[in-house]
C-alpha cells in the first residue's frame, strides 16, 4: 500500500482551517499530492475540520477525479466514446491490458500504471485516444501501444 506523509496531509488541511465549504478543494489537493485519498487522511480531516467521516467519504466517492484506493504513478485513460470506439478503441484497450497484464480499473503490482476507461475525452477527431498523465495520444493503433507505454517506464 502506498505510504502517505501525514505531515503533508496536515499542511494541506492547515490551508483550509476556519473556512467553510472547502472540503472538495481540500480533497482535490490531497488527490493531487498523493494520487489518492487514504483512510488516514480522511480521519485527519474529520478530526481537524470537524467534518463527519461519512460526509468526507460521500464526497470523495462521488467524484471520479478522486481515488479512495492507491493508484499507479502513471494513469492511463482509454476513451471508449462512440467516435473512438468505431475507430478501434476496444482493440487499444485490449492491447494495453495485454501489455500491462491487468484489466481496466486495475493497477499494476509495481504501482507503475493504473488503467481506466472513460466515456469521452472531448477530442473525437483525434480518436482513438488515450491519455497518460494528462498527455493526449491520438490516432492510436494497437501497434503503437507498446512504444507509448515505454515512454513512461
Amino acid at each position: 500500500m502506498a505510504e502517505i506523509d501525514m505531515r503533508k496531509v496536515d499542511e494541506i488541511i492547515d490551508r483550509y482551517k476556519g473556512e467553510e465549504g472547502v472540503l472538495i478543494q481540500l480533497l482535490l489537493d490531497l488527490q493531487s499530492e498523493f494520487n489518492w485519498i487514504s483512510p488516514e487522511a480522511i480521519a485527519q480531516i474529520s478530526e481537524q475540520m470537524r467534518i463527519p467521516k461519512s460526509q468526507i467519504y460521500r464526497i470523495a466517492s462521488f467524484y471520479k477525479a478522486m481515488n479512495l484506493k492507491p493508484v499507479g504513478r502513471h494513469i492511463i485513460q482509454v476513451c471508449l466514446g462512440t467516435a473512438c470506439q468505431v475507430r478501434g478503441a476496444p482493440k487499444i484497450l485490449d492491447r494495453i491490458e495485454e501489455n500491462l497484464k491487468i484489466k481496466e480499473g486495475a493497477t499494476t503490482s509495481d504501482m507503475r500504471f493504473s488503467l481506466k476507461r472513460v466515456n469521452c475525452l472531448g477530442c473525437c477527431a483525434m480518436g482513438p485516444v488515450i491519455v497518460v498523465d494528462g498527455i493526449y495520444h491520438g490516432k492510436i493503433t494497437p501497434l503503437m501501444v507498446e512504444n507509448i507505454l515505454e515512454q513512461y517506464e
